[in-house]
């Protein structure tokens, strides 16, 4: 009898696993790309790319809904996917020779992005396929990673010219709760180690000239000061950050929109191209 329940527990697991292992592949299938014809009127077209990092947890499902939009619409073609194995290398399929308006998706197998890895990636994109222009879009952690990966290397800064970053949701200061008002002294009040020492190297920091960040709010419903997950305090802590670079800053707020949604709505993907691509 005891070894029938053993037998079957064993059977359990073993489906479990399988189960497991087929949706982790599936979720590091990335979403396939498309060729397109560089024919929309409203679209200013060129080599360089653009990467897309999700936030913790992040999967193939993260970007799926901006990538098949800009494909369908001949605004961006998905070129290229980076993956981190949970050793740590880099893993690149794909190619960007040759693409117009080429994403670059960054895809983490631990689910914890972490910014050394980041900034392997970033290292891989600039040494070997010589990326020396790019854009961003990055959701929560995703772009809190970006900050201290860009911020803190003089190396990257030298390699590869930030362009257009647009942050959706992103966290840069998490010392403060949904009560918090923004002012400009609140940096004093600071107890994130990580944001005191982002606020130490950006003296330092070479920030290219003519650089965007567009930082992305959301509010959910019945709740004016955060998208469900991320307080908006903790987003709008990066106008302290780079308050004496040259950084064009620009700030919006989505209304009745989570935290998930700052990269499902349509309504907010067609910006994201417009700022991204769009003509003057």
């Amino acid at each position: 009898m005891f070894k029938k329940v053993l037998r079957r527990v064993a059977i359990g697991l073993a489906v479990i696993i399988v189960v497991l292992a087929g949706v982790q592949l599936y979720l590091l299938r990335g979403t396939p790309g498309k060729a397109i014809t560089p024919t929309n009127s409203s679209v200013k077209y060129s080599a360089t790319p653009t990467l897309l990092i999700p936030g913790w947890g992040g999967n193939t499902w993260t970007y799926t809904k901006l990538i098949d939009y800009y494909q369908d619409q001949n605004i961006a073609t998905n070129a290229m996917v980076v993956r981190v194995a949970p050793t740590g290398a880099v893993q690149v399929s794909g190619s960007l020779k040759g693409k117009q308006n080429p994403l670059d998706w960054n895809y983490s197998t631990t689910y914890q992005p972490q910014v050394r890895e980041l900034t392997q990636v970033l290292q891989v994109l600039a040494t070997k396929y010589h990326v020396q222009k790019l854009n961003v879009i990055a959701h929560s952690y995703g772009g809190t990673e970006l900050l201290h990966a860009y911020i803190g290397s003089k190396t990257l800064q030298r390699e590869i010219a930030l362009q257009k970053v647009v942050f959706l949701g992103v966290p840069v200061d998490e010392s403060f709760g949904t009560n918090t008002k923004y002012t400009k002294w609140l940096f004093k009040k600071s107890h994130d180690q990580m944001f005191k020492t982002m606020l130490k190297e950006v003296k330092e920091a070479q920030l290219p000239r003519g650089l965007v960040f567009y930082n992305w709010m959301g509010s959910d419903e019945g709740k004016s000061t955060t998208d469900g997950e991320v307080p908006q305090i903790q987003s709008l802590m990066l106008k302290t950050l780079i308050k004496h670079k040259h950084v064009h800053y620009h700030q919006h707020i989505f209304t009745d929109t989570t935290h998930m949604e700052l990269h499902q709505r349509v309504k907010i993907i067609k910006k994201i191209a417009h700022v991204i691509w769009g003509k003057e």
